[in-house]
């Protein structure tokens, strides 16, 4: 028998099915420079898709924000290699954040095309919404361009609802604690 090697909370790997292998864990601030060294990696319409808009690089308040989040109402995970934060390159990250309602959190991931298609977005998708669920919200959204058909997809296949369309971007929310009115 083999001893299962025991990871903190919120830890743990995946081996792709092109056989790489992942750590998943909790963002941290020694991120901050695989980050934005690892931002010029991605394409253009890989950047624009996660933050609705063009960006040339992540500034320095930019990653220290995403690295800094608040646990009380913050979440995020990075998809990186199984070395030491700080030292891994980060392939994927996937956030979310509760808003002032107290209610609902905003979703956002993204894969990069390195490893994308391997089922990452999904298992991403789902860890925040366990966490979502673990702080008893109603409800977790995300805004999508009507164009990134993958995400629109999982996000379909995973339950969310389409809930509004406007300037080329699509509301997708999941009901956390549906009602029974609601079928």
């Amino acid at each position: 028998m083999s001893t299962r090697e025991r990871l903190p909370p919120w830890h743990e790997r995946q081996r792709l099915p092109n056989g790489r292998e992942l750590l998943i864990r909790p963002i941290r601030p020694e991120d901050a420079e695989p980050l934005r060294a690892g931002f010029s990696l991605l394409q253009p319409n890989e950047i624009r898709q996660r933050f609705l808009h063009s960006m040339k690089e992540l500034s320095q308040e930019s990653v220290e924000r995403f690295t800094r989040i608040q646990p009380k109402t913050e979440f995020a995970l990075v998809a990186a290699e199984p070395l030491p934060p700080g030292e891994a390159l980060v392939g994927a990250v996937a956030r979310i954040s509760i808003d002032p309602n107290g209610r609902d959190a905003e979703f956002a991931i993204l894969v990069s095309h390195f490893i994308a298609g391997m089922g990452l977005g999904r298992y991403l998708m789902t860890r925040l919404v366990k966490w979502a669920r673990g702080k008893q919200l109603e409800r977790v959204y995300g805004d999508v361009f009507e164009h990134n058909l993958p995400m629109l997809s999982l996000a379909d296949s995973l339950g969310f609802v389409r809930e509004w369309q406007q300037d080329g971007l699509v509301r997708v929310t999941l009901q956390l604690n549906p009602t029974d009115d609601a079928a």
